[in-house]
């Protein structure tokens, strides 16, 4: 790949990675309600799902989306129902003083950051689109996909901890109850304000 299709392969993923959305309001909300450090498999998780989404867009799976318009309303359905589960989760979680020691409760697991992309239409069209767009023909299509794989890796990783951050920064000022109810309502209304978002792409 040219260094100018690196470029833009790069700039299209990190748009797409970095702008508000459900996997960024989840890091967000996560990393402030049980801090950095316990948000971290929350990242990797997304990041396997989205290098998961990658392969099964490159090598033709996910082609079955563009072939029967069904499934893909189907996975928007259940997209959107998990999408309202995990809002309703955020904004129902306990009131829970940040602690570092291993009593701290848990956050949202790396397995749900996984099965997120997979009922998540974005994740699905960032796939595609990268692989139509980025992937080059004949015998470099494998460098080509490999390639994109270390991008899906670098910019997930890049755009999780910004986000990450964001949430780490804002949960050193929820130490009220009233603080972290108002917060948890808010971000869970924002992840549920995705759901609408899904049906317009």
């Amino acid at each position: 790949m040219t260094l100018g299709l690196i470029f833009s392969l790069f700039t299209f993923l990190f748009i797409a990675a970095v702008t508000p959305g459900p996997n960024n309001m989840l890091l967000t909300s996560c990393a402030a309600n049980y801090g950095f450090r316990r948000s971290i498999g929350l990242l990797l998780g997304i990041m396997l799902g989205m290098q998961s989404i990658l392969y099964l867009s490159a090598f033709g799976i996910a082609a079955l989306l563009l072939l029967y318009p069904a499934i893909h309303i189907v996975l928007k359905a259940i997209g959107s129902l998990y999408l309202l589960w995990l809002a309703w989760k955020t904004t129902m979680a306990n009131y829970e003083p940040l602690k570092t020691d291993s009593k701290a409760p848990k956050s949202i697991n790396w397995f749900q950051g996984g099965l997120l992309q997979f009922l998540n239409p974005k994740a699905w069209m960032m796939g595609l689109g990268a692989v139509g767009s980025f992937s080059l023909p004949g015998e470099l299509f494998s460098q080509s996909i490999i390639v994109m794989s270390i991008a899906f890796v670098i910019v997930n990783f890049t755009a999780g901890l910004i986000w990450m951050g964001f949430g780490s920064l804002i949960g050193s000022f929820l130490r009220s109850r009233r603080a972290w109810f108002i917060f948890n309502l808010v971000m869970g209304l924002l992840t549920a304000a995705c759901v609408p978002l899904i049906w317009l792409e």
